[in-house]
C-alpha cells in the first residue's frame, strides 16, 4: 500500500505520525511510504533521516494527497486538507469528530473512509492509541496549571505545596481533578509531588479506590454529587478536566454559575477541550493564544496540548500507532472487529453510531 504521511498546517503543531524507524519497519513489509519535505523537522528528525529509511519525500502536499492510498497523520485535517482527500482513500489520525460538525460534513462529502485514533477500543475498553497522548496531556496539565498560579502569569501568587516556618504552616493548594482515567491520573501523579491537597472525581468508584489504594494522600469524590463537587469548587486553585466519554462530545460537569464561586485568579486546564469541553465556560484555544479569563478564572483550553514536546510525543504515538499501520496497509481493517470499530464514516455514510 502507498501510505503518505503529510506535515502537520495546524499552528504550533510539531508531531509527526511516525518516525523514521518506524517508516522503514513499514518500508520493509513492502509498503510504499511517502512523506512530505520537513514533517518531521520541528520533531527533531529530517528528511535524510526518512529517505535513508526508504520513504519518498514529496515537496508538495497536494502530490502527496494524490498518490496516497492511507493517509495517516496526527491531528484532524484542517479545512485547506479536507479538499485534498478523495473516495477510496483511508485517513488515519485523530478526529474528535463528536465537536465538529463542519470537519464531519466535510469528510462526508470527500468519501474517505476516516479512522479515529481515539475511538480505537479493545475488548477490555482501553483505548490504546488515546493513552500515551491523554497521559502526555495529564502531564502538561499540571505543569501547566502550577505556572498559571504564578503571580506573573495573573494567577493567585500561590505555590501548591505547603511550607513550614517558624511552626507557622503556609496554606496549600487545592487541586480538583474531574476525571480518573489515563489524563486524569497522570495530572494527579505530578501534582502529589507538590504537597498540595488533591481532590480525584469520577463515577467510578472502583477505580477511584484503586487508585486511593495506591495513592492515600489523595481525597476521592463521586462525581455523580453535584452539590460535592460545587463545595469542593469554592476553595479549588486548580481544576484540570480530564471526563472523557469514548467518541462522543463530552458532558459539561462544571457549570458556569459553579465556575463564578471559583477563587479569583485561580486556573482551569480542560484537557477534555477535544470534545468539547467538560466545563461550560472552555472553548478552545491555540498555542499562540492559549488563555482566556471567565468568571475572574484563567482558562487554558489548547485542543493539541501533546504538539508543545512534539519530540516525546512523535515518538510516544508512533511506537503505539505503527502496529495498526501495519495491519490496515496489510488490508485487515475488515477482518479485524477493533481496527473496524475505529471508522467514523466511509464512503460519504458514518458508521459510528457515537455521531448519532
Amino acid at each position: 500500500m502507498i501510505i503518505g504521511i503529510p506535515k502537520e498546517v495546524r499552528a504550533h503543531e510539531g508531531r509527526v505520525a511516525l518516525t523514521p524507524s518506524a517508516c522503514a519497519a513499514l518500508v520493509r513489509a513492502g509498503n510504499e511510504v511517502c512523506m512530505e519535505s520537513t514533517a518531521g523537522l520541528c520533531s527533531g528528525y529530517m528528511d535524510t533521516e526518512y529517505a535513508d529509511a526508504g520513504v519518498k519525500i514529496i515537496a508538495d502536499a497536494g502530490e502527496l494527497h494524490e498518490v496516497s492510498e492511507l493517509i495517516v497523520k496526527v491531528k484532524e485535517p484542517q479545512p485547506d486538507e479536507v479538499h485534498r482527500l478523495k473516495k477510496g482513500q483511508l485517513l488515519f489520525c485523530y478526529l474528535h469528530l463528536a465537536a465538529e460538525q463542519e470537519l464531519v460534513n466535510g469528510l462526508l462529502e470527500s468519501g474517505v473512509t476516516a479512522i479515529g485514533f481515539e475511538i480505537i477500543q479493545q475488548q477490555d475498553g482501553g483505548l490504546p492509541l488515546l493513552a500515551p497522548m491523554s497521559i502526555i496531556a495529564g502531564r502538561l496539565a499540571a505543569h501547566i496549571g502550577i505556572t498559571l498560579l504564578h503571580s506573573h502569569r495573573g494567577g493567585r501568587g500561590l505555590l501548591l505545596g505547603a511550607l513550614k516556618q517558624d511552626d507557622a504552616e503556609i496554606e496549600r493548594g487545592n487541586v480538583t481533578v474531574l476525571g480518573a482515567g489515563n489524563a486524569g491520573e497522570a495530572a494527579m501523579l505530578d501534582l502529589i509531588s507538590t504537597g498540595a491537597d488533591i481532590h480525584v472525581f469520577d463515577i467510578n468508584m472502583e477505580r477511584l479506590q484503586a487508585l486511593k489504594a495506591r495513592n492515600p494522600s489523595i481525597t476521592i469524590c463521586d462525581a455523580g454529587s453535584s452539590a460535592l463537587l460545587r463545595k469542593n469548587l469554592q476553595h479549588c486553585d486548580l481544576l484540570i478536566g480530564a471526563v472523557l466519554v469514548p467518541g462522543k462530545r463530552a458532558p459539561q460537569v462544571v457549570s458556569r454559575e459553579m465556575v463564578a464561586t471559583m477563587p479569583k485568579k485561580s486556573v482551569i486546564v480542560d484537557i477534555a477541550i477535544d470534545q468539547g469541553g467538560c466545563v461550560e465556560t472552555s472553548r478552545p484555544t491555540h498555542w499562540d493564544n492559549p488563555t482566556f479569563i471567565e468568571q475572574d478564572v484563567n482558562h487554558f483550553c489548547v485542543t493539541n496540548m501533546p504538539g508543545a514536546v512534539a519530540r516525546t510525543s512523535t515518538q510516544a504515538l508512533s511506537a503505539t500507532i505503527l502496529p495498526y499501520v501495519s495491519d490496515i496497509a496489510a488490508g485487515k481493517l475488515m477482518q479485524d472487529p477493533v481496527l473496524r470499530g475505529g471508522i467514523y464514516l466511509s464512503e460519504g455514510k458514518i458508521q459510528y453510531s457515537g455521531l448519532g
